[in-house]
């Protein structure tokens, strides 16, 4: 396959991850990184990047775009790169309110253009396995997840951490969502606690959770930041460098005919004939084990290959981001309102704060 010619719309840290593994990528290659800033597009010259000021001095040969800049510019940018012909990915979350997520949405369509949302943790083989594993504990019941990473306490030295739509509402919640989509199916309801008892900011350090799933299943959810623990997406999958890992199952998905833990796909099935029932102790089935890859290149790959003409059911969509959006701020909503939010209730302009 002839390498994709891809930009990346902003330099801050999530561009340089994507920069990074377009440049790693066979299935890629880097034609420019657009930094507005000029002190940090002198940064990136000196790392002998091809840095330009704005979207017209990208070379015209580029075929696709990855936006990783602040929520409030994916909208603009996403529209910028779909009118010069670009498939696009957008950085999650894909907009910051769902009016925004629906006008890029039209505009791929109108276009007939690739639009991907950058809910990379999909790409892991341990989630594509979670997936099809499903099969194996009979009919959903219920999924439960503890999503709990300790923040340092001058990470909030930095004013706007403080501030609304900094919390793990907004900031880590989004991930989690789209990662049940994933696994179980559309969420159709969504009912939030929040607290800000611990570190007394404005915004919530911590939320209990509960939803409602289209196929009957409940789900919930412990979400925090000033909470100490081994139990989290990055703990368990190792993924992030600088975070500790613990390799820790933080989520487990419940059948009627048994149990999976995630992320180690440890199953826990039938150890007699006849029906399961609580007299009978589960057997237990040893964790899988998966090549450890980086599922950001992945993700770049997996976009290549689509916007080569192939398909693709692993890659989050224009529309499954803005499912995932819909559902944590209808979380934030009803975390405000004090009762449960369904989708279709949130306001088009909500963005969470």
């Amino acid at each position: 396959m002839t390498p994709l010619p891809l930009c990346v719309v902003g330099g801050g840290s999530i561009g340089m991850r994507h920069i990074e593994v377009t440049q790693a990528s066979d299935a890629t290659r880097l034609t420019a990184v657009v930094e507005p800033f000029a002190p940090r597009r002198e940064e990136l010259r000196a790392l002998g990047l091809p840095v330009v000021a704005g979207l017209d001095e990208v070379p015209a040969e580029t075929r696709g775009a990855i936006i990783a800049t602040p929520t409030p510019d994916h909208l603009p940018s996403g529209l910028a790169c779909l009118a010069r012909g670009w498939a696009v990915i957008v950085e999650k979350p894909l907009t910051g309110t769902l009016d925004d997520a629906r006008t890029l949405i039209a505009a791929a369509d109108a276009a007939g253009l690739p639009l991907f949302t950058g809910h990379h943790r999909r790409c892991h083989p341990f989630s594509i396995a979670a997936r099809d594993a499903l099969q194996d504990i009979g009919r959903l019941v219920g999924i439960q997840g503890c999503w709990s990473l300790r923040k340092h306490d001058s990470y909030y030295d930095v004013d706007w951490r403080r501030q609304p739509g900094a919390g793990p509402m907004l900031t880590n919640l989004t991930h989690e969502l789209d990662l049940l989509r994933f696994f179980v199916g559309e969420i159709t309801e969504a009912t939030a606690l929040l607290s800000s008892a611990t570190r007394g900011f404005v915004i919530e350090d911590t939320a209990a959770l509960a939803f409602r799933f289209e196929n009957g299943a409940l789900g919930s959810y412990l979400i925090s930041d000033a909470g100490a623990s081994p139990w989290s997406f990055e703990a368990a999958s190792a993924e992030n460098p600088i975070i500790a890992a613990s390799h820790q199952d933080y989520i487990r998905i419940l059948g009627t005919e048994g149990a999976l833990e995630f992320p180690s796909l440890t199953l826990w099935g039938r150890s007699a004939p006849g029906e399961i029932e609580w007299s009978k102790p589960m057997k237990r089935h040893d964790p899988r084990s998966f090549d450890k890859i980086d599922a950001l290149q992945a993700q770049v790959e997996r976009f290549a290959a689509v916007v080569a003409g192939g398909e693709d059911d692993v890659l989050c969509t224009g529309p499954d981001g803005m499912a995932a959006l819909e559902m944590t701020l209808a979380a934030a909503l009803s975390g405000r309102r004090g009762h449960p939010v369904r989708a279709g209730e949130v306001p088009g302009d909500f963005n969470g704060t």
